[in-house]
């Protein structure tokens, strides 16, 4: 059981060692939580596949100290995102937004989904006009 405990424990010490995110919380949970979520919808323009919030790259500890030092100077979600795509593109956010340029990232999805339809009728009506060969008769 002293053993359980222990490995538990050393897991635990062990998992605070390797968060990413080593800056202090935000003394305001509310202004925290905001943080959490800003995080957690940029992509790390390094890594490209992360968000900022799980990369260990020094560009994403930049923009996390950037936009902790947004928050406490009192700008909006709007306007950290605003900031975010002006300077790197829509390409900084997970969930770019819908607007001209990126119209076709919206539509393309519903767009392939109504072409594979298309074809998938077109090839069964096809098959339904063929003869159909019925070898048991050729065998009488």
């Amino acid at each position: 059981m002293r053993t359980l405990f222990s490995l538990v424990s050393l897991l635990l010490i062990t998992s605070t060692a390797c968060a990413v995110d080593s800056e202090e919380a935000l003394e305001d949970p509310v202004l925290q939580a905001r943080y959490e979520k800003i995080v957690a919808e940029v992509r790390c323009l390094k890594c490209q596949n992360q968000t900022i919030k799980d990369s260990n790259a020094f560009l994403a500890g930049d923009l996390r100290r950037e936009i902790r030092h947004m928050l406490e100077e009192g700008l909006t979600d709007e306007q950290i995102f605003d900031f975010l795509v002006e300077r790197y593109g829509d390409f900084a956010l997970y969930k770019p937004r819908a607007s001209g340029k990126t119209l076709i990232l919206w539509i393309a999805p519903a767009l392939f989904l109504l072409g594979g339809a298309f074809v998938l009728v077109n090839i069964v009506r096809r098959r339904m006009t063929l003869p159909i060969d019925d070898d048991s008769a050729a065998e009488d």
